[in-house]
């Protein structure tokens, strides 16, 4: 017998409150910029709202959508996110910036396919490892057909390239087939075969091996490799315990590069402090925290799997944006899920909420 219970709300007041710093923090990073380069400093302020708009009624919709209705649409999810990331090599659909071929020229917009296949591949593994149930512990039946899968996302993602996005499709999909009860047996071969793999990537490319030099030593070459990473930092030192505050922030002056996307988390360092560090953090670890506890309390084991897989994929990008910021792992151009200035993901994001409260919602009982 399945019961309807109310929405959690402590998840409902977390993305929503997120969401709103993160307006507020994008405006406050980007003004001056934007009137700089497009004579008005609201340019992406009213972007911003527009995408939270849509991501808080498209929240709204998943929120009353049926999760079990997701299973249905999980392949089709997946191959259609795959045929967007193949239309970023079509020429004159794929928009390169800064080297990186990452977006789709739409009317009006870009799309981000890496987004969107993040979800896609979190829903078609929730339905696939809910199908095979026990057959999960077969190499052949089991384990082989998820490799080949991730293999074609992460050469896709890759090729953009985009080595961030692909680190963390990648722990998100280990992840939740090591909790679906693969065996370790195949996980760990597969980890220490990727090592190499990973240095040959890093090192044949000159901005990683530079990035990973400027992670070990940013005071090296404080005006090239190591200038976001220092930047950054002295945004941190600046910020003290209570901030200089709200607006006041200097590194965002050009100083801090993309300060309103993948460094926004310096600029609530230095106009925010410490308090609005540890608050800001604090409501994504509870955030994830809350969406774990949605799925061990769901009976339904494809509930179960999808709960925990778009919990951890919230909460790794945050926690990889975090520690970017904070100089704790080498520079990567990840968003800061909620808060960062971008449509798709911030609108992905707010969808991941509204399927976790739509399982919230649901209880099963025995008869």
């Amino acid at each position: 017998m399945t019961l309807r219970r109310n929405v959690d709300t402590t998840v409902l007041l977390l993305a929503v409150t997120l969401t709103c710093i993160g307006v507020v923090m994008v405006y406050s990073s980007s003004a001056i910029m934007a009137a700089e380069r497009f004579h008005d400093g609201f340019f992406f302020l009213k972007r911003q709202l527009l995408y939270a708009l849509i991501g808080f009624l498209l929240m709204a919709v998943a929120t009353y959508f049926n999760y079990r209705n997701w299973r249905k649409l999980a392949v089709v999810a997946l191959l259609g996110s795959i045929v967007l990331l193949v239309l970023l090599f079509v020429p004159g659909l794929g928009v390169r910036v800064g080297g990186a071929l990452r977006w789709l020229k739409l009317p009006g917009f870009n799309l981000q396919p890496a987004e969107l296949v993040k979800l896609g591949l979190v829903l078609y593994l929730a339905h696939s490892l809910t199908r095979k149930k026990e057959k999960v512990r077969s190499l052949i039946k089991g384990y082989l057909p998820y490799l080949v899968v991730l293999a074609v996302v992460l050469l896709l993602l890759l090729k953009q390239p985009d080595l961030g996005s692909a680190m963390i499709i990648a722990g998100v999909a280990l992840s939740m087939l090591i909790v679906a009860g693969v065996r370790w047996l195949y996980i760990l071969p597969t980890l220490l075969m990727s090592l190499p793999v990973l240095y040959v990537l890093v090192m044949s490319a000159d901005y990683r091996r530079r990035r990973i030099l400027a992670f070990l030593d940013p005071w090296d070459d404080p005006f090239d490799t190591g200038f976001q990473i220092i930047q950054s930092l002295v945004a941190f030192g600046k910020g003290g315990i209570f901030g200089q505050g709200l607006g006041v922030g200097e590194q965002k002056l050009f100083y801090l590069p993309e300060a309103h996307t993948d460094f926004i988390f310096s600029v609530i360092g230095e106009e925010l402090g410490l308090v609005g560090v540890l608050v800001v953090a604090s409501m994504f670890l509870l955030l994830v925290l809350c969406g774990i506890r949605i799925a061990l309390q769901c009976q339904d084991p494809f509930g179960r799997n999808l709960a925990f897989g778009l919990s951890l994929l919230l909460g790794l990008e945050a926690f990889v944006n975090l520690s970017v910021c904070m100089g704790l792992l080498p520079t990567k151009g990840l968003a800061l899920p909620f808060i960062s200035y971008g449509g798709t993901s911030l609108v992905v994001c707010l969808i991941a909420v509204g399927i976790l409260l739509n399982i919230s919602t649901v209880q099963e009982t025995k008869r």
